[in-house]
Formats: C-alpha cells, sequence, structure tokens
C-alpha cells in the first residue's frame, strides 16, 4: 500500500457536483493498493494512521494523534495512480497498480479497519472525484508499507 497522509482543517470529496463526503480536522488519506497487497499491509497501515503523533498539544509540538484531538476523523479516497511509474516517457504506466477486483476489496477492508478505530468516511473506489482540502501546517506523510515488507524479509 501505498500512502499519502495529510493533515487537514477540512476536506471533502464531491463526486458528480455534489458532496458525497467530508471532514472536518483530521488526516486526508489517499490510498493506492498493489497486488502484493496483504491483510497484514492493512494491519499495519491503520495501526501508523492512527498513531501518528502529527496534531499539536498544547504547547504547539506535534505530539498527538488523530484519535486524540477533538472530533478527529479520517477521509480516505481511493487512487490507483500513487503507483505511477514515470521513469520512461512523459506517459505514466500504471501497471503497478493493483488489479480492480483485488485493490477494490482490500480498499473496503482498510476502511472497515480504520472506521473500527476513528470516524471515518470514503470517496467510491473508481469513481471521478473531486478532493478539496484546507491543509494544515502543511503537514503531509508518505507511507509504503512495502518498505515494511521488504525490512521484514531483510532480517
Amino acid at each position: 500500500m501505498r500512502l499519502v497522509i495529510q493533515r487537514v482543517k477540512s476536506a471533502s470529496c464531491m463526486i458528480d457536483e455534489a458532496i458525497f463526503s467530508e471532514i472536518k480536522q483530521g488526516l486526508l488519506v489517499f490510498v493506492g493498493i498493489e497486488d502484493a497487497d496483504t491483510a497484514q499491509d492493512i494491519i499495519y497501515a491503520v495501526r501508523k494512521i492512527v498513531n501518528l503523533r502529527i496534531f499539536s498539544d498544547a504547547d504547539g509540538k506535534m505530539n498527538l494523534s488523530v484519535k486524540a484531538i477533538a472530533d478527529g476523523s479520517i477521509l480516505s479516497i481511493s487512487q490507483f495512480t500513487l503507483f505511477a511509474a514515470t521513469k520512461k516517457g512523459n506517459r505514466p504506466s500504471f501497471t503497478k497498480a493493483g488489479n480492480p477486483i483485488h485493490a477494490n476489496m482490500l480498499y473496503d477492508q482498510f476502511n472497515q479497519a480504520l472506521a473500527a478505530e476513528i470516524k471515518t468516511v470514503t470517496g467510491v473506489f473508481g469513481a471521478d472525484m473531486q478532493i478539496a482540502l484546507q491543509n494544515d501546517g502543511p503537514v503531509t506523510l508518505l507511507l509504503d508499507t512495502s518498505e515494511v515488507r521488504q525490512s521484514d524479509s531483510d532480517k
């Protein structure tokens, strides 16, 4: 899984010119899935996302997780383009993105696991969406679970 995690003051997902989902303060998470991803990737990613201490405490230090802030929530958006290959030519290739059936299944499982931890809203897998956000900081992090799989296999 390849995830882009953004700390936001607010974020929304529009489909067909209507707001489909929205959050106030929390995290906007763009989710890319590849064929090698499994339930273990979901467990790792969810645990990491909900416990990342990237919100300011009373002293202004990044010391709080999304679970620790008032009304913290997550907007999860599927985005296969996170697996774009841009090394050759000018047109990105998306062959590294997961098979849509596999990716949709894992995306649903990922969102269910997130929702078990914190209020989570989503976009629609495969839909044409317009995402609006008010970035906070900005704080933007990249998380790639394949790096964890690789380091585990190196042991």
